[in-house]
């Protein structure tokens, strides 16, 4: 069957980056849409794929005879295995100078984007991607993000925070199925197939090809438990007992997932004003429908009531964020934070000197007790400027909780 194209709200930045820098890198997880949307957008480019085992058309071997037979404009997807081409490419650059020359895919945020940035710095750009946003999901990309009227001027955005999207499936199938555009229109019994080879394909290709490990199968219960601590500092040791690994190990594990782009981490945020507070990042796993399959999760019934409900909600609402978060022109910077004596605020984005508070609670009708990290914050911090913040929630409506802070459904058009 084939896979309906959903327009992805990249689209025109990726455009307009093509107008003005002479090579554009796309970067992101496997299956989040990288091919599909640069053949969508770029139709009448020369296009090649490369391979982790065959060289194509040589281009290892002889990357300047590839090129020469590979004029611009081109498209050269997963260049990550094809790291002989940067060096050449460079120089192929040089000698043009124009824009539109070159669009790079990768899926491995490892050794051969860290050479493409330095080699190619001040020639390429960077354009990450993930997976669907709820607008692209919802069909809607004619809007202005919430976000940026939030974090431009958040006292106005209250008074006009605009409609919901429609929702297409219920939030728990929507989590449970994930964010990946292929498994958006596949039948609900074959979801749990479609995560299944996705794990399957990431754990015996593209971490083989990365890493000498001498147990696979002690690797995917590693991913399996990660899967259980998304949106939870990250703890080493911890991870290294549960598995009767070193806490090196999972350090070094995590950092294979993270360069991979099936982990991100959040900083912690501190500004000295208080001793007593948590250093540790926390982690997320990238997509909620992996999450779901690696804790054998069976149905969108099975979420409710789950344990991992609460983390799931925010892992999504965490991603959402980020994905309306790239298609700003300054995205905010992200932290979270908790002290030890319990209060925590699960966001905090960082933007022209301003600190935006942000909670995530599972339920439809947060009240102001939810507030409490989010006051204990202002009160450690009574020197920053801190707008009014934002409890992100399955709530029906936008409502007040206090002059300060407001409840906003978490799929706010």
């Amino acid at each position: 069957m084939e896979q309906k194209y959903v327009y992805r709200l990249c689209t025109q930045r990726l455009i307009r980056l093509m107008e003005h820098f002479c090579c554009v890198v796309i970067t992101g997880a496997r299956q989040v849409g990288k091919t599909s949307l640069v053949q969508h957008v770029l139709p009448d480019f020369d296009y090649v794929v490369f391979d982790p085992v065959i060289d194509v058309e040589h281009a290892r071997q002889d990357p300047e005879l590839f090129l020469r037979n590979h004029p611009p404009p081109l498209i050269l997807d997963e260049i990550q295995y094809a790291p002989e081409l940067i060096p050449v490419l460079k120089r192929w650059i040089d000698r043009g100078k124009q824009p539109s020359q070159y669009l790079l895919t990768g899926s491995q945020q490892w050794e051969v984007l860290k050479s493409i940035s330095e080699s190619l710095a001040g020639r390429a750009v960077f354009l990450d991607m993930e997976g669907l946003s709820l607008s692209e999901i919802a069909g809607v990309h004619d809007a202005e993000e919430w976000l940026s009227r939030y974090l431009d001027d958040p006292c106005s955005f209250f008074e006009d925070p605009g409609p919901r999207l429609m929702e297409v499936r219920t939030l728990y199938e929507q989590l449970w199925r994930g964010f990946l555009p292929a498994a958006q229109e596949l039948p609900t019994d074959l979801v749990s197939s479609f995560h299944t080879a996705y794990m399957r394909t990431y754990v015996e290709r593209d971490i083989r090809m990365l890493a000498d490990l001498p147990d696979l199968n002690l690797f995917s219960r590693f991913v399996q438990m990660t899967a259980a601590l998304t949106a939870q500092e990250i703890n080493y040791s911890h991870l290294g007992r549960e598995l009767g690994i070193s806490p090196h190990t999972a350090k070094h594990w995590l950092q294979l997932l993270r360069g991979t782009f099936q982990w991100f981490e959040i900083s912690a945020f501190s500004r000295n004003s208080v001793k007593l507070i948590s250093s540790k990042p926390k982690g997320y796993v990238t997509d909620t429908g992996q999450v779901c399959f690696a804790q054998s999760m069976s149905s969108p019934r099975s979420l409710g009531g789950h344990p991992l409900w609460g983390a799931l909600f925010e892992t999504a609402v965490v991603l959402e964020l980020r994905k309306r978060a790239t298609l700003l022109t300054v995205p905010p910077n992200f932290f979270h934070w908790r002290c030890h004596s319990g209060a925590e605020v699960d966001l905090i984005l960082e933007r022209d000197g301003r600190f935006f508070p942000i909670e995530i609670k599972a339920n439809s009708r947060p009240s102001r007790k939810d507030t409490r990290g989010i006051v204990a914050f202002r009160k450690s911090y009574p020197k920053l400027n801190i707008e009014p913040g934002l409890i992100l929630a399955p709530a029906e409506s936008c409502y007040p909780l206090s002059n300060d802070d407001w409840v906003l459904p978490w799929d706010t058009r």
